[in-house]
């Protein structure tokens, strides 16, 4: 036994720092999740409450389950099938022109070294930083004859989100090989075939990434689709939703309002599921070739 007390002494690690290496990130999902979590049961079960019992929103179960009549009269009430052809008419023509001009600008900011090119790469990029102007907006949208149509909110929406395409594409594409364009143009390839069956196939994850972003931020934007729509027959949905949240008809009808809220978030929950599936799937192709 003499052996026991010449061994040097096994050293425990403390449980203190292995029990906060664990805990850490269950509290950061847990404040995430409640900081989500609360603000979507809150809609979800308002929506489903009877007028009585939605005067004051609260996270209580409804005693009395009405979620069908709600979005019933969500739907005929707030004029949404309007609003969602308004929407469409307006997001859908926005989000193509942003990655079809967000693309090609890219691609030649990518390759292109030059100093007036990067002048105009820094000049593209600078809407990230520099919001647009309402006023102005308007008042050149008034010259143009644009005001209160829906090509006017589409170039403004364009306008606003081209920044974030050129800002994400063109960093994912200075990362593709040259060597690709290269033995592609020795092949007789033009500088448009190329684009099109070699650049834009690569581009599938970043282009998901902007169709996710730009879809969000105009299917919600109530702000700019007030001063260039004005409302009316035009109103898209956010912008229809605080019309008729300001009627007398949804006055302390948070039943209603929440109910309008959630069937008009639905379309965008299936663009992120079907978006998040392209990512990764582009992503793993990509890792596999």
């Amino acid at each position: 036994m003499a052996w026991l007390s010449l061994s040097s002494p096994v050293s425990v690690p403390a449980p203190g720092p292995r029990l906060w290496r664990f805990a850490r990130p269950t509290l950061v999902v847990l404040i995430a999740a409640l900081a989500i979590g609360v603000p979507l049961w809150l809609v979800a079960v308002t929506s489903a409450k009877p007028q009585g019992e939605a005067v004051k929103p609260n996270l209580d179960l409804p005693q009395h389950w009405q979620p069908a009549s709600n979005y019933q009269d969500a739907v005929n009430q707030g004029e949404m099938l309007r609003g969602l052809l308004n929407s469409l008419l307006v997001v859908v023509p926005s989000v193509v022109l942003v990655l079809i001009l967000g693309a090609g600008a890219a691609w030649v900011f990518a390759r292109r070294k030059s100093r007036l090119v990067s002048a105009a790469y820094a000049l593209c990029i600078s809407g990230l930083l520099l919001p647009p102007a309402v006023v102005t907006v308007v008042m050149e949208l008034r010259q143009l004859g644009l005001a209160n149509t829906r090509p006017g909110m589409i170039a403004v929406y364009t306008g606003m989100y081209l920044s974030t395409s050129i800002f994400f594409m063109t960093g994912f594409i200075r990362a593709i090989p040259f060597e690709l364009e290269e033995a592609a143009r020795i092949d007789g390839a033009r500088p448009a075939r190329i684009f099109v069956r070699i650049v834009l196939p690569l581009l599938r994850p970043v282009i998901a990434t902007a169709t996710i972003m730009v879809t969000l931020y105009a299917w919600s934007d109530v702000f700019y689709a007030f001063f260039v729509l004005g409302g009316g027959e035009r109103a898209t949905l956010p912008l229809n939703l605080y019309q008729v949240a300001s009627a007398q008809l949804y006055l302390n009808n948070w039943h209603l309002v929440f109910a309008y809220v959630v069937v008009m978030s639905l379309p965008m929950v299936a663009v992120f599921l079907v978006g998040q599936r392209k990512i990764v799937s582009g992503i793993t192709s990509g890792a596999v070739k």
